[in-house]
């Protein structure tokens, strides 16, 4: 079963930038949209990514997220179960 969903992704620091866009398009299959806003000033960037995908799929797509250092994330799946 599919579920609506949201990851949101803050990278402390740029060190991981490329690894995240990867497993990104890795992953685009369950990807509907994504938005990216830095914070110039404290050198924090942020992601959210809207998903439409089973628990496991999302699960491993935050799974993989998290193995990354100074990189946080955080999921959150809707109980609607969508085509």
């Amino acid at each position: 079963m599919k579920r609506i969903g949201v990851i949101g992704i803050v990278l402390k620091t740029k060190e991981h930038v490329s690894e995240v866009n990867k497993l990104l398009s890795q992953f685009s299959d369950i990807i509907i949209g994504r938005m990216g806003v830095p914070d110039k000033e404290s050198g924090i960037s942020t992601i959210s990514v809207i998903v439409k995908g089973t628990n496991e799929e999302v699960s491993a797509l935050t799974g993989r997220l998290g193995t990354l250092s100074d990189v946080y994330v955080k999921s959150a799946l809707t109980s609607m179960e969508v085509l």
